[in-house]
């Protein structure tokens, strides 16, 4: 185990979070934006986050530079769906293969009921073999399979969605 540190995203950290997130769209592997977002077009889905209920934390190593982070996302936007959340990591490139994602995965679970979380949900490429053996390593199933829905760069690509209920 390293030593990781969490803690809650400030609007100065989105800079470095955007940064992290485009730097996995060439690899067509973890998310269906083909493009860099910017800064300015996720300020929303920043703001829906909070510490009560909805936390996106940054991951940071003991000289406090950022690895990563680790976001709790409501599902559908319904009330009957509080207790449900998509979880979502991701991890700067120096910083992938290394193990950090099994330690952020561990503690994200582990810091679910906290936050009200009875179910966990990871929406996985079916081609991403390393997120969908990550998340299997804890126990998170298959509760879905949507095929061929995105297209990334002409080949048509499925969607699994992970679950994992939180006792």
């Amino acid at each position: 185990m390293s030593n990781l540190l969490y803690r809650n995203a400030s609007l100065d950290d989105l800079k470095g979070i955007v940064c992290i997130y485009n730097s996995t769209i060439s690899t067509r592997m973890v998310t269906a934006d083909t493009e860099p977002v910017t800064v300015e077009s996720r300020l929303a889905w920043f703001h829906e986050h909070n510490p009560v209920n909805r936390p996106l934390w940054v991951v940071e190593n003991e000289q406090q530079e950022i690895l990563g982070w680790v976001s709790f996302q409501s599902f559908y936007g319904r009330p009957a769906y509080e207790a449900t959340v998509e979880i979502s990591i991701y991890l700067d490139q120096s910083q992938r293969g290394k193990g950090f994602g099994k330690e952020i995965l561990q503690y994200a679970i582990n810091a679910a009921k906290t936050f009200g979380v009875k179910t966990l949900l990871g929406f996985i490429f079916a081609h991403n073999e390393p997120s969908l053996q990550l998340f299997s390593y804890f126990g998170f199933e298959e509760w879905a399979r949507l095929p061929d829905i995105a297209i990334l760069d002409g080949v048509e690509r499925s969607l699994k969605i992970v679950g994992k209920r939180i006792n």
